[in-house]
Formats: C-alpha cells, sequence, structure tokens
C-alpha cells in the first residue's frame, strides 16, 4: 500500500453530538469505538469538528507536544468554572515548562510528608465529631477536610466560620464543568467567588499584610516571575493557587470510590487493616483506574500531519479517552473488574495508565499532583479501614456514568461511627 496514501477517519455519523455526550458520559467514546470497531472517529461536539482516539499508541502521539497544543484547546465552559483562564493547562513550549516547574517545586518529598501530616491531623479531629452525630454524608465531610488541609498545606489563611463556603466552591468548580443548566451556572459562580477571593490574598502577600511561609505555593506563586521577569498578574496568580487547592479538594471524590471499594470487596478490608505497604498503595491505584474520575482530555493540532495514515487538521480539537483507556481490554486484564493485585509489580509506562494525564510528569502536561493525591488518599484509606468502625444504612450507592463528574448517588452515607478497637 502507497504509504503516502490518505485514509480518511471513520465517522460518527449524524448533527451535532454534545446532547449524546450528555446522556452517555463517560462512554461517549468507548460507545463509538466499539460500534465503529475502531481506536479514532470524527464527530460534532462543542459547533465544530472533533476527533476522538483511545488506545496506547493513540496517548503517545496525543502527548507528543510537537504536534498537539493546549492553547485554545479547553472550551470556554471548562475555563469558567474548572480550571479558569490563563493557567498552566493552557499554555505550551517554553512558557509551559516554565510554569509547570513552580509547580513541580512544590511537591518535595518534605512538602508531601508535610501535607500527610495534615490529613492525618484532620481524620483524628474528624472522627471526634463523627462519634457525636447520628449520620455523616462522607463525600461533604471529605470535602470539607480537604479544604482544612489543602489551605494550611498551601499558606492560604482560611477561617473556621467560612470552610464550608469555601470547600463548596471548590468542590462547585469541579461539579460544573461537564453539566449543563443550574450544575454549570453554580460552577461559574464559585469560579467567581473564589478567585476574588484568593486574588485578595495574592494582593496581601505582595503588599506585606500577610506573609505565608516561602515554602508554601502561596508565596511561590504570588512572587513567581514569568520569562519576562514580571510577576503573574494578580488574576493569573489566583487561577494558579486554586490550580492547587481544587485538585487538592477534589482527592474527596477518590476517597469516597475507596470507601465504596471497601463496602463491594469487604476482602480486602484484612489485608489493608494488616498495613501492608505495597498493598495500600497497590489499593490506591486501582481506585484511580477502576472509578470514573477524568471523562477524557482535549488538546488542538499543531500543525497539519498524518498518523496511521489518517490525516489530522491544523487548530482540529482532539480528545483522549482517559476512562476509556482505563478500561481497556488491550491494557488490563478483565478490566471490569477491581482488583488491586494487577498492580503487583506492575511495570507500566507514561501512556497506558493515566488517570490524571500522561506522557513526562516535568516536561509534559502530567498532573504535577499526582503523587500528592496518591499519598493523601493512602492516609484517608488507612483511617478508613483501620482506624474508624461504622455503619452503612440503607442508600442509593449506585455511580451513573451518565454523570460528570460521577459519584455514589448517596454521596455515601455512615452512621454510627466509633473508632476501631486496637
Amino acid at each position: 500500500m502507497d504509504g503516502n496514501l490518505k485514509v480518511q477517519i471513520p465517522q460518527d455519523e449524524g448533527l451535532e453530538k454534545s446532547l449524546s455526550l450528555l446522556s452517555e458520559g463517560y462512554l461517549f467514546i468507548q460507545n463509538r469505538c466499539k460500534r465503529l470497531q475502531t481506536d479514532i472517529f470524527q464527530t460534532r461536539l462543542f459547533a465544530q469538528n472533533v476527533i476522538c482516539m483511545t488506545g496506547k499508541e493513540a496517548a503517545e502521539i496525543f502527548y507528543d507536544n510537537d504536534k498537539f497544543e493546549r492553547k485554545k484547546a479547553l472550551p470556554k465552559r471548562i475555563q469558567k468554572t474548572l480550571t479558569g483562564e490563563k493557567g498552566v493547562q493552557s499554555l505550551d513550549g517554553h512558557e509551559h515548562q516554565h510554569r509547570k516547574h513552580m509547580f513541580m517545586s512544590l511537591m518535595s518529598d518534605e512538602r508531601l510528608k508535610d501535607i500527610v501530616d495534615l490529613t492525618k491531623k484532620q481524620w483524628e479531629i474528624a472522627i471526634v465529631k463523627w462519634q457525636t452525630v447520628d449520620q455523616v454524608v462522607l463525600f461533604d465531610e471529605v470535602q470539607e477536610m480537604l479544604c482544612r488541609i489543602s489551605c494550611q498545606w498551601a499558606g492560604v489563611p482560611l477561617r473556621e466560620d467560612e470552610v464550608k463556603q469555601r470547600a463548596d466552591d471548590l468542590g462547585k468548580m469541579v461539579d460544573g464543568f461537564g453539566a449543563v443548566g443550574p450544575r454549570h451556572w453554580q460552577g461559574k459562580g464559585a469560579r467567581t467567588r473564589s478567585e476574588q477571593w484568593i486574588e485578595e490574598i495574592v494582593e496581601k502577600i505582595r503588599s506585606g499584610e500577610f506573609n505565608p511561609p516561602k515554602e508554601t505555593a502561596a508565596y511561590t506563586i504570588a512572587w513567581h516571575q514569568e520569562l519576562n521577569g514580571q510577576l503573574l498578574e494578580t488574576n493569573i496568580a489566583a487561577v494558579e493557587l486554586l490550580n492547587i487547592l481544587r485538585p487538592i479538594v477534589a482527592i474527596a471524590t477518590y476517597i469516597v470510590f475507596g470507601a465504596h471499594a471497601l463496602h463491594e470487596h469487604p476482602e480486602y478490608v484484612e489485608k489493608l487493616q494488616h498495613g501492608e505497604g505495597q498493598f495500600v498503595q497497590q489499593f490506591v491505584q486501582e481506585i484511580r483506574r477502576f472509578y470514573p474520575f477524568t471523562p477524557f482530555v482535549g488538546a488542538r493540532v499543531r500543525h497539519d500531519f498524518t498518523w496511521k495514515q489518517h490525516p489530522f487538521n491544523r487548530e482540529t480539537l482532539v480528545l483522549l479517552d482517559i476512562y476509556g483507556m482505563n478500561h481497556d481490554p488491550r491494557i488490563w486484564e478483565q478490566p471490569d473488574v477491581f482488583n488491586p493485585e494487577r498492580f503487583n509489580d506492575w511495570k507500566g509506562g507514561n501512556f497506558d495508565f493515566i488517570p490524571q494525564g500522561g506522557g513526562d510528569r516535568y516536561r509534559g502536561h502530567r498532573c504535577a499532583g499526582e503523587w500528592l493525591t496518591i499519598n493523601v488518599m493512602e492516609a484517608s484509606l488507612n483511617y478508613l479501614a483501620n482506624q474508624i468502625e461504622y455503619e452503612l444504612p440503607i442508600q442509593d450507592l449506585s455511580i451513573n456514568l451518565s454523570r460528570i463528574p460521577t459519584l455514589p448517588k448517596s454521596r455515601f452515607v455512615i452512621s454510627k461511627v466509633s473508632r476501631r478497637a486496637r
């Protein structure tokens, strides 16, 4: 076959498919790949032609920064809720590497140990509180807990009387990005309030009215200089500081999925209770693989190129199916079975297990806080499995894959919380 021959990308026939995306959620790309028997197809989303891809080979090309760029890839509706505007996610090249280095400088071993210590302290406080009430909605409580942890770790002042509001807003920014209507509007309002709050803090740091420790995100971001030697604009500094706080608060979703996994698979509780460190990390990794978190990520074609004889035209939006890859039978044996042991001696790379983005963590668009997420999850699961006992009242624990993002419907209610006897 002629190596220069171009083959049309398989088509998802029909008009605008945004409503289908809303109704199918995490399975949107996977459903079409199965139906069309392909790892790549073209569809119509967000009033534009979009290429959707899945699989390890697709991830390798997707994270090739010579072929793809993030500038203009994020829809405005996501910037207005989840990420903010002009943050690190929207940068490319030297600008991105310089900004990403700022984030990576915050993820030292010492600073990761600090957030684990803060997590343990907050769980201890929570246990005392939960023993005095009839029921606890775990997601809501953990979200507030992580708001306290994130602000203290990042050097952001937070009064106790504003914890609930700030936690709710940080949560709504995540909850609103995949929605239309009221949930999306709530996310936009939450981002506006949050950016105003953090902008005031950045201004106080720069005026000398507030002096956070030098190792914190608040100090680092407030005084970060761009490649031109100028400080970040105040609103961009606020966006980036929220890019520290918001993802930490979002770990509440993973922790609730961890509680769900313990309930669905009690055979693993004993292994966690024995404190087998390697198994704890395997369990955490399987939560990140098995449960729905990030549905897909997007980038735009930097310049025309051909991949597997398929033409990619400049500025086309391309979506990589993260959830589908986490359930790809070519990568995972029995992908729809929850099995932490699959990570025993796992030898995966940068492009097959990418729940928080793929590629190189330092130079690419892989999440800077991935190890932070894992460490906070491990500490939290230790408390759920080892430190407390509780009952589950009758509730709806179903997880709706058409909702982005999703949770157990009840948000995981527990009752009769007590400290586990040693």
